[in-house]
């Protein structure tokens, strides 16, 4: 069986697709899949084994120079290569009406969410096979779901198994024992305090442990600098690709995150990680997995999902929720994550009954 799959962005959201391809190669073993994906991620994909063939495109790029000559020849081999084959199935993954529009220029059946489930449901008028999918819910989960619905198989009851085999990024020679901050995200609400960035590396540097921060713009590596200044356990690492972002996170002894693409990779390859919440909610779109712990902000208006903070009270951190997770917090959490006794409590994830409660959190 050839599926192709239509799952463009973003790089969380391309990550939790994976342990959907597993789920689906365990039951059909001849499957398998040609996947649409934005040109930035598309090295993510090429890395489980039931992926056969990468189609990328460059929509955030193309809109920018939409009538420019290079976009019009990108844009047409780009659809050029979506109907070389024909599928036994095109699964739209995305519910949007543009990612609907792609299923269009493959040749074979298409297969999406229903009008109740579609994030944009006008996309569900295009699909000849269809899926209802509960949102509120954690996004592997609903991803899991989909895939089962449509190629007709019961959903595992087993945690997420991603596919991406460790060991291809380790290191053959073997480092000394280091942790790994990621401190940058796309929200300024989701910003952990440097200052608690630099206690907790302080805390680290007792223990021997350097520090390992990786950065991926201007703003992002200042920061890592400006850490680095104040600690000599902290490395600001060179700019890396996403397969040397994976080098360096399969190597750690664990990693620390806020809410970022780069946490679901860590979990991916079965990093021991523990991320932080504030604005955002981990029941939806937490870092799942083995060896993942999620700290969500005990504050009176996390998770307000909002990109500016507007708590009017008197808080000791800007944002005003992440005064809940001070470093020492943190630094217990994963402690208790390294010795494999992580604090725990039901799963908040809204699956329904689907799959059992397996993350941890408190």
């Amino acid at each position: 069986m050839r599926v192709l799959l239509v799952k463009t962005s973003s790089l969380g959201d391309v990550i939790h697709t994976l342990p959907a391809l597993t789920d689906a190669a365990a039951v059909f073993p001849e499957l398998s899949f040609a996947w649409v994906v934005e040109e930035p991620f598309a090295e993510i994909p090429s890395w489980h084994p039931r992926v056969k063939k990468i189609i990328p495109m460059a929509w955030r790029r193309w809109r920018k120079t939409f009538f420019s000559k290079q976009s019009y020849h990108e844009g047409r081999a780009f659809l050029k290569a979506l109907r070389t084959e024909s599928y036994d199935l095109i699964l739209d993954a995305q519910g949007l009406v543009k990612s609907a529009l792609l299923t269009l220029a493959a040749k074979g059946r298409r297969g999406g969410l229903d009008w109740n489930s579609a994030r944009e449901p006008l996309a569900s008028w295009l699909y000849q096979k269809k899926c209802s999918v509960n949102f509120y819910q954690h996004a592997i989960v609903r991803m899991r779901l989909i895939f089962s619905h449509i190629l007709d198989y019961d959903l595992p009851t087993t945690l997420p198994d991603y596919g991406l085999a460790r060991q291809q990024f380790i290191n053959p020679t073997k480092e000394a024992d280091y942790l790994v901050f990621l401190h940058g995200t796309t929200w300024d609400t989701k910003l952990w305090p440097e200052n608690y960035w630099l206690d907790l590396a302080k805390l680290a540097a007792r223990e021997g442990l350097t520090v390992k921060l990786l950065w991926g713009s201007a703003v992002e590596e200042a920061r890592a600098r400006r850490l680095a200044a104040q600690a000599e356990n902290i490395v600001v690492m060179p700019r890396q690709d996403l397969k040397g972002s994976a080098r360096v996170l399969a190597n750690a002894r664990a990693v620390v995150a806020v809410d970022t693409g780069l946490a679901h990779l860590a979990a991916a390859l079965e990093v021991p990680t523990v991320s932080l919440y504030g604005p955002t909610n981990p029941e939806y779109t937490g870092a799942l997995g083995r060896q993942q712990l999620c700290l969500p902000a005990h504050f009176p208006c996390a998770p307000c999902l909002k990109r500016e903070c507007t708590y009017q009270g008197t808080a000791v951190t800007q944002p005003a929720c992440f005064s809940a997770l001070p470093p020492t917090t943190v630094w217990n959490a994963l402690l208790s994550l390294q010795e494999g006794n992580p604090p725990s409590c039901p799963s908040p994830t809204k699956n329904g009954g689907k799959e059992p409660a397996k993350q941890s959190c408190f």
